[in-house]
C-alpha cells in the first residue's frame, strides 16, 4: 500500500523553526523526486521546495530560499523540510508529493498544519 505521511507541524512564534518529515512506504522511493507544497486558507496550493531522486538537486520558491532546506535519506525513505526564521505568511498546510515519469506516478500525503503566530 502506497503511503506518504507528513509529520512535524505545529505552532511556532515568528523567527522560530520547525522540521517537517515525510515518510514513504509501498513504492520505490529513491526513484521519485519529492516536492513540498503548501496551501494557506483561501489561497491556491503553491510549490515550496523540491529535491530530485538520485542526485538530490534542490529548488526553492523565492520567498523561502535561504530559510528552508529540503533534504532526503533514501536509505530510510524519508524527506525533510527544515524551516528556519518562520514568518506568519508561512502559515499553511504543508504537503509532501512524490512524483516520477513527469507525473505518471504521483503520490500525496495528507498534509501537516504549520502555524506561525505570536
Amino acid at each position: 500500500q502506497v503511503q506518504l505521511v507528513e509529520s512535524g507541524g505545529g505552532m511556532v512564534q515568528p523567527g522560530g523553526s520547525l522540521r517537517l518529515s515525510c515518510s514513504a512506504s509501498g513504492f520505490i522511493f529513491s526513484t521519485y523526486s519529492v516536492k513540498w507544497y503548501r496551501q494557506a486558507p483561501g489561497k491556491e496550493r503553491e510549490l515550496v521546495a523540491g529535491i530530485t531522486s538520485i542526485r538530490g538537486s534542490t529548488t526553492y520558491e523565492d520567498s523561502v530560499r535561504g530559510r528552508f532546506t529540503v533534504s532526503r535519506d533514501n536509505a530510510i525513505n524519508m524527506v525533510y523540510l527544515q524551516m528556519n526564521n518562520l514568518k506568519p505568511e508561512d502559515t499553511a498546510v504543508y504537503y509532501c508529493n512524490a512524483v516520477r515519469f513527469k507525473g505518471l506516478n504521483d503520490y500525496w500525503g495528507q498534509g501537516t498544519q504549520v502555524t506561525v503566530s505570536s
